[in-house]
């Protein structure tokens, strides 16, 4: 009987810790207003650093395109199409989703960074992961719009970093962005599970001092 509480109350915690919600998710909208109507295209990538780089992921949710959605091409570890759900992993050296856009008032979308990387870093990895999104101007991707960013064309970045925080760069007076969860924080039920394996915990002590 003994054994058996504490099987039962060790995996209700078990089960506590891993109902953590472990992700960072920032909330990004762009007013593209001075541009509207135009046709261009919209890069978003997800890639490893060049050295040894922990596992991690990202998922571009919410997509509000507020224009037109067109042709998309993905590279390496890439799943899903705008604008629906994209799912990236950062097991290739070069993770990227290109898409032509006709741009509208304004279009929005959620980064959600989670993965190892995030919640348990290994402190043994030297590499961190770069989040980045790009908007052009033309279909090929070759004249970047609304960005200080004259190197790389790049908008916004969110790296992550060895010890788990991001870090996000804004290259855009247009774009705003903004963290919705930067501190992990429990899903429903967590709290339930946790205080059914305490209790657990507690009707073994009694029963042993019962017993002795």
């Amino acid at each position: 009987m003994i054994k058996s509480t504490l099987l039962v109350s060790a995996l209700l915690l078990a089960l506590a810790g891993s109902a953590d919600a472990d992700g960072v998710t920032y909330d990004v909208t762009v007013n593209t207003s001075s541009i509207a109507g135009t046709s261009g295209s919209l890069d978003f990538q997800f890639n490893p650093g060049p050295l040894a780089t922990q596992a991690a992921n990202l998922q571009i949710q919410s997509f509000m395109p507020g224009g037109g959605v067109g042709t998309a091409v993905s590279t390496g570890d890439v799943t899903g199409a705008l604008p629906g759900t994209i799912t990236f992993d950062n097991g290739s050296g070069y993770n990227d989703y290109f898409t032509g856009f006709t741009y509208g008032s304004t279009l929005s979308f959620l980064v959600n960074l989670y993965g190892p990387a995030v919640s348990t870093p290994d402190g043994v990895s030297t590499s961190g992961s770069m989040f980045s999104f790009s908007m052009f101007s033309d279909p090929g991707g070759t004249m970047p719009v609304l960005t200080s960013d004259t190197t790389d064309g790049y908008a916004f970045t969110v790296a992550i970093n060895l010890d788990g925080s991001t870090t996000p760069t804004n290259y855009s007076s247009e774009l705003t962005a903004t963290p919705v969860n930067a501190v992990a924080t429990p899903e429903p039920g967590t709290l339930l599970l946790f205080v059914l394996g305490l209790a657990g915990f507690a009707l073994l002590r009694k029963q042993q001092s019962a017993c002795c």
